[in-house]
């Protein structure tokens, strides 16, 4: 006996996810980059860059990337971005090579971010994280890598 073609339409599949990645120098110039680049990543995705989600990202980005050549830094090693999109969110991860060089977190892990005095002329970054992001935070990847992480929802 012959099966009748099916009368239902298949499920449809959910939008794949959308990937950037990218290894950048340990330099001010490759934070730079990084902070541009996913500005466009986002706006090629159809994220318009004037976009509230946009604007965290790439606000988010710059201060992962800043971290990570001021904090992070190895000499003759690179870092990395990476950029995912989904139907609900975008996520953000900056890779380095000091594992040794944790930022507080908000989860209890580290002692919680707290404002610096009002003369410091830094030490405020990962408070706009925190205000930017719908959750954050840091894993070590291997022995030699960490990546602080950031997800912000659509």
């Amino acid at each position: 006996m012959i099966n009748p073609s099916p009368t239902t339409a298949p499920t449809p599949t959910p939008a794949p996810a959308h990937h950037f990645r990218i290894q950048l120098s340990s330099t001010r110039r490759g934070a730079r980059l990084a902070r541009l680049l996913v500005e466009q990543q986002l706006e090629d995705w159809g994220l318009p860059r004037t976009a509230p989600v946009t604007r965290a990202l790439v606000a988010i980005t710059a201060e992962f990337a800043a971290n990570a050549v001021t904090h992070g830094r190895t000499p003759g090693r690179d870092f990395e971005v990476r950029l995912s999109l989904t139907a609900s969110q975008v996520r953000v991860e900056v890779s380095d090579t000091r594992t040794d060089r944790l930022p507080p977190l908000p989860d209890g892990a580290n002692p919680a971010a707290s404002p610096p005095p009002d003369t410091a002329t830094g030490g405020r970054g990962l408070l706009l994280v925190e205000a930017f992001a719908t959750r954050w935070g840091c894993e070590q990847r291997s022995k030699f890598v960490k990546t602080v992480w950031a997800e912000v929802c659509l």
